[in-house]
């Protein structure tokens, strides 16, 4: 008899939660998204970094530290990111630009993210994660996105990608992103 055989599978499940980011549709088919699998030994890296994140913006920015325990609590997580290789070509505005040309002519900003880019890429990286944490619930996995993950994951330099996203994984008897201080 095997007990607790639930936690054995959360990696392999956490790839299938991959599978549906990758699948999900992308605006004029192209797909810019990038997806990682957060390794054991990358939990303590992205945890530091978001602990440092908070120290560095200050007040208002503990959530990190809190989201950094969530981290190491977590089974598994997931990163979901993209990087954008060009606009759509719509000249729509939604940017901020009146073309596609001067928002792809002006100078990207660094900070936990890189922008500015295709409003339908960031389009495309919220269907992505709201396909992969739809799977997640299939699966019965707690999970909760977070935009402290992406921020570490790009300030360690775990991830290239322009703008990402993290979602912890957990499979345990109370949702440990819920009633959280």
């Amino acid at each position: 008899m095997i007990l607790n055989p639930e936690s054995d599978v959360i990696e392999t499940l956490a790839k299938s939660i991959l599978l549906a980011a990758r699948t999900a549709p992308k605006a004029k088919g192209v797909d810019d998204i990038i997806t990682a699998l957060v390794e054991k030994e990358d939990v303590e890296v992205l945890a530091l970094a978001m602990e440092k994140l908070a120290d560095e913006k200050g007040e208002g920015f503990a959530f990190l530290k809190r989201d950094a325990r969530n981290l190491r609590n977590a089974g598994a997580a997931v990163l979901i990111g993209v990087k954008a290789s060009g606009a759509a070509g719509l000249n729509c505005g939604a940017c901020g630009f009146k073309t596609c040309a001067k928002m792809l002519d002006r100078q990207k900003v660094e900070a936990e993210f890189k922008g500015p880019n295709c409003m339908l890429k960031y389009a495309d990286l919220g269907i992505a994660v709201g396909a992969a944490t739809a799977k997640a619930k299939d699966f019965c996995i707690d999970n909760r996105v977070m935009y402290s993950i992406g921020a570490a994951a790009r300030a360690s330099g775990l991830l290239d990608a322009d703008v990402v996203f993290g979602i912890p994984l957990s499979v345990t008897g109370k949702n440990i992103f819920f009633d959280r201080r």
